[in-house]
């Protein structure tokens, strides 16, 4: 399989159509001690450009390079946990180096997709202390 990200009228020209689109992106940085806590912040910040709310969002799917790493993010998003990582995260599906937010984003879309669920947030901590999110919304 691939991800192909393209812009509307791209897609036109092949023929195809999106499954979603992008609605926000962010990067947020710290000191690389401040790793796990920094993809909250790009998730919040994610949303904002998308003018939703956290709990606008259907389904989280945060990387999870260590376990550790989605406690945090549940926990600095103030999130109950049940939207995040439903099918298992990283340590369950795998951690592909330099193919992560691929698979994070292909998995979050496939749940949205499941559920009939419109909204989704990925995010992956990039290490150093920064991070990088997503909000998408299905079409």
């Amino acid at each position: 399989g691939m991800v192909v990200v393209a812009s509307e009228r791209g897609l036109k020209k092949c023929g195809m159509g999106p499954m979603a689109r992008i609605v926000g992106i962010a990067t947020a940085g710290g000191p690389p001690r401040d790793l796990f806590f920094t993809p909250p912040v790009a998730v919040r910040m994610a949303c904002q450009k998308a003018g939703w709310s956290l709990n606008q969002v259907d389904f989280f799917e945060l990387n999870e390079a260590f376990a550790s790493q989605t406690i945090a993010g549940v926990r600095g998003l103030e999130l109950s946990g049940e939207n995040v990582n439903v099918n298992g995260g990283a340590i369950a599906l795998g951690h592909p180096i330099g193919a992560s937010g691929a698979r994070v984003l292909v998995t979050l879309l496939h749940i949205l997709k499941a559920q009939k669920a419109k909204r989704g947030v990925a995010a992956l901590c990039l290490g150093g202390g920064n991070a990088v999110a997503m909000a998408v919304e299905m079409v």
